[in-house]
C-alpha cells in the first residue's frame, strides 16, 4: 500500500500541483453570489483539476520541445517544496473563506457565517478532483491506445496527434450524446409531469376575464402549472381600489400553455382569440408578456403594474418551455424567440387594425429569458410606422443582442452595470436605486427600461472572463458586488458559470430575484405615470410590496 501511494505521488506533476493549488485558492475568493460548502467544494475541485491539467499540458509542451528538465534528487526536492508551498497557500485561503463569503452576505443582508467549513470544502474538493483526475487518466489511456494503433500506418508524432483527436471524439460523444442528453431528457420528462400537476391550493378562476375559467377558450388543464398560478393569483378590483382610493377594474390575465397548441403560431392565435374574448383590447393598457423558461410569470413584475393602472390592464402570455431559463438558454434559446415573435405579431397585427383613439397602449414585458425573447419579438423597422409605446425588461441574459448593443455603446464614464445610452430619450437603465430620472433629455414616443442588478450573473456572465476581466469589474462596483471580488484567469469564468446556475438562490432584491418595489419605478417611467402618482403614494406602494413579501 505504501509503495502504491509513493508511486502515485511521484506520478503527479509538480507544475500541475502548483498551478492546481493556485486555481484552488483563487476559487475560494468571492464572486457575485454567496456559496454553500457543497457548491464551493465542487467549484474548488473543478478549478484544481483544470489548473492541474494546464500544468501538465505546460510540462508536456516543455518536454516535447526537448528543453532541460530537473532530474534525480533535485526533481524530488522541487516536488516536496512545491507541495509544501501548495499546502500553505491552500490553508491560508481556506482560513479566509468565511470572511470572503461574508463580504457578499453582508451586502445581501444575509446572516454572517461563523465558519467557512474548511474541512468540508476541502473534502468535497478532494473527492471532485480525484474523480476528475481519474477521468483525465482514463482519457490518457484511450489516447495512448489509439496512438499505438495509429503507429502501424503513421509516424510517431502524427500517430500521437491522431490518438488525441480520436480520444477527444470518443469522450465528447459519450459526454454530449449519452450523459448530457440523457440527463436533459430526464429533466425534461420530470418537469413536464410537474407542469401537468394540478395543485389543490390553486383554485380555478370563476371570473370570465381569466383564462382557464368556464368561459375560457383554454382549458384549466392546458394552462400548465405556471399558467394556472398566473391566472389564479393577483389582486382583485376591490383590493386595488382599497389601496388607491379610486375605482378599479379586475385585471385581465390571458395565458396559453404549451399543451394548448402544436406550435407557437397555434398558441399565439389562441391567445389572441382569448384576449379578444376577455375584452383585453378594451383596456387602457395591454402588455405582451414573455415568461421565463419554465413558463413562470413573475408576480413581482405584474402585480405592481396592475396597481399602477388601477386594474385597467390586460396581460397576455404563452408558454414555450418547461426548462429553467439558464438551461433553456443553453439548449433551446430559439424556442423563446419563436414564441415571442408569434405572440407579438398576432397581438400587434390585430392592435394596428383598431382605431388609434380607441385602442389600448401596447407594451412589452419579460424577465430573464423572457426579456431576451421579448427583445427579439420584433425589429424596429417592423413597427416604425405604428410603434408600440414601450417595454420593461428585467434581468436580461448576457446573450441579449439589443441589451448588449446598448451596454457596449454606453456613454463614456458610465459603468457597464448601470450604463447610460445617448440622451436617455429612448432607453434607460435602473437598479435597486431608481436611476431613471438622471437622463439628460425627456422621454421620446417609445420608452424602453432595463431593470438589472449588478449582482445578477444571468445578466453579467461574460464568455470572455477566462482571459480578461469583465467590463462591469472596471471602474466603480455595483452596490451589491463585493469590493473583495478580483479577476483570475479561467477561475473567474468558472465562478460566474456556477453563479449563473445558482442565480435564483439569493434573497429578493439581489442576484436574479427581482423585487416588486424595484419594478415600480420602471413601470411608472414606461407607462408615463410620473405625474399620476405622488412620491408619497409611490413610497406607500413600495412599502406595501415589502410588507406583503414579509408576510408570505
Amino acid at each position: 500500500m505504501h509503495l502504491r501511494l509513493l508511486k502515485f505521488w511521484y506520478s503527479l506533476s509538480t507544475v500541475g500541483l502548483l498551478l492546481g493549488a493556485l486555481f484552488f485558492a483563487a476559487s475560494l475568493t468571492p464572486s457575485l453570489l454567496p456559496r454553500t460548502a457543497l457548491t464551493q467544494g465542487v467549484l474548488s475541485g473543478v478549478c484544481f483539476t483544470i489548473g492541474y491539467a494546464l500544468g501538465v499540458l505546460a510540462w508536456m509542451t516543455w518536454d516535447y520541445l526537448e528543453l532541460p528538465l530537473p532530474v534525480g534528487r533535485f526533481r524530488r526536492a522541487v516536488k516536496f517544496a512545491a507541495a509544501f508551498l501548495c499546502a500553505i497557500v491552500v490553508l491560508v485561503f481556506l482560513w479566509r473563506t468565511a470572511e470572503w463569503q461574508n463580504s457578499i452576505r453582508k451586502l445581501m443582508e444575509l446572516p454572517p457565517l461563523e465558519t467557512g467549513q474548511p474541512f468540508k470544502v476541502g473534502g468535497i474538493a478532494l473527492l471532485t478532483a480525484i474523480v476528475a483526475i481519474a477521468l483525465a487518466r482514463l482519457f490518457a489511456v484511450a489516447w495512448r491506445l489509439f496512438a499505438r494503433l495509429s503507429e502501424r500506418f503513421a509516424p510517431r508524432r502524427v500517430s500521437s496527434l491522431i490518438g488525441g483527436v480520436l480520444a477527444l471524439v470518443l469522450f465528447w460523444t459519450a459526454a454530449e450524446g449519452v450523459l448530457f442528453r440523457s440527463a436533459l431528457h430526464a429533466v425534461d420528462s420530470s418537469l413536464r409531469r410537474l407542469d401537468e400537476l394540478i395543485e389543490p391550493d390553486t383554485p380555478q378562476p370563476t371570473d370570465p376575464t381569466r383564462s382557464g375559467s368556464a368561459a375560457s377558450l383554454v382549458s384549466w388543464q392546458d394552462l400548465g402549472r405556471r399558467g394556472r398560478e398566473f391566472v389564479a393569483s393577483g389582486s382583485t378590483e376591490q383590493e386595488i381600489a382599497a389601496f388607491t382610493g379610486r375605482p378599479a377594474k379586475r385585471p385581465v390575465r390571458v395565458y396559453v400553455g404549451l399543451n394548448a397548441g402544436r406550435n407557437a403560431e397555434e398558441r399565439a392565435a389562441l391567445a389572441l382569440k382569448e384576449l379578444i374574448r376577455t375584452g383585453g383590447f378594451a383596456r387602457k393598457t395591454l402588455v405582451v408578456v414573455m415568461p421565463t423558461g419554465t413558463g413562470w410569470v413573475d408576480p413581482e413584475g405584474i402585480d405592481p403594474l396592475e396597481y399602477l393602472t388601477g386594474g385597467d390592464v390586460a396581460s397576455v402570455a404563452i408558454q414555450y418551455s418547461y426548462l429553467s431559463s439558464w438551461l433553456s438558454l443553453l439548449v433551446e434559446p430559439g424556442y423563446g424567440t419563436d414564441a415571442a415573435r408569434a405572440l407579438f405579431h398576432a397581438v400587434y397585427g390585430y392592435w394596428t387594425k383598431l382605431p388609434k383613439d380607441a385602442r389600448p397602449k401596447l407594451y412589452l414585458y419579460g424577465l430573464s429569458l423572457g426579456a431576451l425573447s421579448s427583445e427579439q419579438s420584433t425589429e424596429l423597422f417592423e413597427v416604425i410606422a405604428d410603434p408600440y409605446q414601450g417595454a420593461l425588461w428585467a434581468g436580461p441574459p448576457f446573450q441579449s443582442r439589443i441589451w448588449r448593443r446598448f451596454t457596449e455603446g454606453r456613454n463614456k464614464g458610465t459603468p457597464a452595470w448601470l450604463p447610460r445610452f445617448g440622451d436617455g430619450s429612448y432607453v434607460r437603465f435602473t437598479s435597486q436605486r431608481n436611476a431613471l430620472p438622471e437622463a439628460a433629455a425627456p422621454w421620446g414616443p417609445m420608452r424602453i427600461v432595463y431593470l438589472q442588478y449588478a449582482s445578477d450573473p444571468v445578466t453579467f456572465f461574460d464568455e470572455g472572463a477566462y482571459r480578461r476581466p469583465p467590463a462591469w469589474m472596471v471602474g466603480p462596483r455595483g452596490p451589491d458586488v463585493a469590493p473583495e471580488l478580483r479577476w483570475y484567469p479561467v477561475v473567474t469564468f468558472l465562478q460566474l458559470g456556477l453563479d449563473m446556475a445558482m442565480a435564483t438562490t439569493t434573497p429578493m432584491g439581489y442576484g436574479h430575484v427581482y423585487a416588486g418595489e424595484h419594478y415600480i419605478d420602471g413601470w411608472i417611467a414606461v407607462l408615463g405615470l410620473e405625474n399620476a402618482w405622488s412620491p408619497e403614494q409611490i413610497a406607500r406602494l413600495k412599502d406595501k410590496f415589502r410588507a406583503d413579501r414579509q408576510r408570505r
